[in-house]
């Protein structure tokens, strides 16, 4: 996948305008559990055949959002890691990588396309591999948190772990 979708969103705008499709400039989509349906782009990355599926479904507005990578991202995800009950020696090789990844900041690293056919949303969705990359390292920091919590309820927590915050 490319390190920056910032070209492929300006050749996928040009294409639904070309198309006579309408364009609508949305915020990333939520979807109610078991509405969406996801192209497969493992199987087909081009976009222009999600939009022709689109058309021959009648639609005529399209969905687009593009995301763009932000420092914030990674502070927010820093600071999370940090208050999370992995030890120092684990959270220097997550924080190094996480860091490394601000190289990234001021790219698009995921696109949306959708289009709404009643009762469901049709929705391609590319992404980069360091954006994956990132959402692992944020799953992982999660587990950390999950599995200190599940730690806490069996009571296998340390003796001190009702003295001081978490939080």
């Amino acid at each position: 996948m490319q390190v920056n979708l910032d070209a492929l969103c300006a050749e996928i705008g040009e294409h639904l305008k070309s198309r006579g499709l309408a364009i609508f400039h949305g915020m990333p989509r939520e979807f109610d559990e078991g509405t969406a349906v996801y192209w497969n782009t493992k199987r087909n990355r081009d976009f222009r055949t999600f939009i022709a599926a689109a058309e021959t479904a009648g639609a005529k507005l399209i969905a687009l959002n593009s995301l763009e990578f932000d420092d914030v991202v990674i502070d927010g995800t820093i600071q999370r890691l940090h208050d999370s009950g992995l030890p120092r020696a684990d959270q220097k090789p997550i924080e190094k990588r996480l860091n490394a990844l601000r190289a990234y900041s001021g790219f698009t690293c995921q696109i949306e396309l959708s289009f709404d056919l009643a009762p469901r949303v049709y929705v391609f969705e590319l992404h980069t591999e360091w954006y994956d990359e990132m959402n692992d390292l944020i799953d992982e920091i999660e587990d950390a948190y999950e599995l200190d919590d599940d730690l806490e309820d069996d009571g296998d927590a340390s003796p001190h772990s009702g003295y001081f915050s978490k939080n």
